[in-house]
């Protein structure tokens, strides 16, 4: 500790007051008085390691105007109710390593500067609902043994919350995470969520980078979304708009549900164990399905012209509906092997398979409203698309051409291809 702890007893680790040398617990009425009276609304509060009851704080509170200036309670105990409704922290507000024993409330609250709530431990609920902070939130190594409630809140440079631990409830619906130009928005890397996560309709970035969702977790966020090896032992379920999704390596072993709008996702390594889908609308895409392992996989709706689907586990569990996929190019290649002469005919690929050293005609690339390069009516299996899986499945390249099927594929759509390939040959003139 960096104070003079109170004379009181060597237990006492609340920081003296003078010139008694004892802490606001310890002081006499008399003396307590007077030490109140030194209070100045807008000026430095310090009262780490004190311990402070109910009636304690409401006549600090009520002797600082209720608006404090600098405030420090690093390490103090809270043995009551903490209510700050109607309290404005006119600078930063040091909690670090607090102790709430009963309910902290700061609904109602004003912070003008930072707040640092970094090792604090709440044993009971604790509220941010409506709060407003004008700077940045830590909530760093804190533990949260009940709910905890951020609803409405509005953070002016994020929150950051690595390695916290909510036990409880924790709902951030609605919330506002701005100072994105600052490095704003909510971090919870390592952090633990043992009950139901609520993160819904959230402005801002988040990022949950190597956290665990103990039970269901609903994300959302208008900025950049990262939960990449993030494991969820129950229900998954994201949705975002205008931004990226980062789920390279998350873990999912319950339902994965993946909705984009106007966005582009990535999960490159991901382990999805039970259903999974990933839809989109507008201009939504999906860069890598890399190495994904997942039985059942439904994609819909969702541009994957430059997805690569190289180290795709299970192919047949995929499903792919009203997709758009690359083009490859159209008209004659000279070759040195025979057939000298080949005439190619655009189809639907995946970006794994598109032809190298193949300069692509004006139009080449799949998009939106594209029939040739769009999947419609009943959803196709992936198994019988991609060429490019079979070149890129290591040893035995010809079992894996029978295994995931593309041989098969290939002879029933050889009639199709042979009439392709003459309808696209020019006629000599009679």
């Amino acid at each position: 500790m960096d104070w003079v702890t109170c004379a009181y007893s060597a237990a006492c680790t609340g920081v003296a007051s003078r010139p008694s040398g004892f802490c606001l617990a310890h002081l006499t009425p008399e003396h307590l008085g007077a030490a109140l009276g030194a209070i100045t609304p807008g000026r430095l509060l310090d009262l780490r390691g004190t311990t402070v009851s109910s009636d304690l704080l409401s006549r600090v509170l009520r002797a600082a105007g209720h608006r404090p200036g600098r405030t420090r309670f690093d390490r103090v105990t809270f043995t009551g109710d903490v209510r700050l409704s109607g309290v404005t922290f006119a600078g930063d507000v040091s909690l670090d390593g607090a102790r709430f024993e009963r309910l902290a409330s700061f609904f109602g609250a004003r912070f003008e500067g930072n707040v640092s709530l970094a090792d604090a431990r709440f044993a009971r609920e604790l509220s941010f609902h409506g709060v407003t902070v004008r700077g940045h939130v830590s909530l760093d190594r804190a533990v949260m043994a009940r709910d905890a409630l951020f609803s409405q809140a509005v953070f002016g440079h994020g929150l950051s919350g690595e390695r916290a631990r909510f036990d409880g409830y924790a709902a951030f619906d609605g919330a506002r995470f701005e100072g994105a130009r600052f490095g704003g928005g909510a971090f919870f890397r390592g952090a633990r969520f043992g009950r139901t996560l609520s993160f819904r309709k959230v402005t801002g970035h988040a990022g949950f980078d190597a956290a665990h969702f103990a039970a269901d977790a609903y994300l959302s966020a208008t900025g950049r979304l990262s939960a990449a090896r993030a494991r969820a032992d129950g229900l998954l379920d994201v949705a975002v708009t205008r931004c990226g999704v980062d789920l390279r390596g998350v873990r999912v072993t319950g339902t994965a549900t993946v909705r984009l709008t106007d966005s582009q996702a990535d999960l490159e390594g991901a382990v999805l164990r039970g259903p999974a889908t990933v839809t989109g609308r507008g201009a939504s895409a999906i860069t890598s399905l890399r190495q994904v392992q997942a039985p059942d996989l439904g994609l819909r709706g969702l541009d994957l012209s430059a997805c690569r689907f190289a180290g795709l586990a299970d192919p047949t569990g995929v499903r792919v509906k009203e997709c758009t996929f690359a083009l490859t190019p159209r008209g004659m290649r000279v070759s040195l092997r025979w057939p000298m002469l080949r005439w190619l005919v655009r189809r639907r690929t995946p970006a794994d398979d598109r032809p190298t050293g193949t300069l692509a005609a004006p139009g080449a690339s799949g998009h939106r409203g594209s029939r040739a390069g769009t999947t419609a009516g009943p959803p196709t299996v992936l198994a019988y698309a991609p060429d490019g899986l079979r070149r890129r499945a290591g040893r035995g390249p010809w079992l894996a051409w029978r295994v995931l099927g593309a041989g098969r594929a290939a002879r029933r759509s050889l009639p199709a291809t042979i009439a392709d390939v003459l309808s696209a040959a020019p006629r000599s003139p009679r």
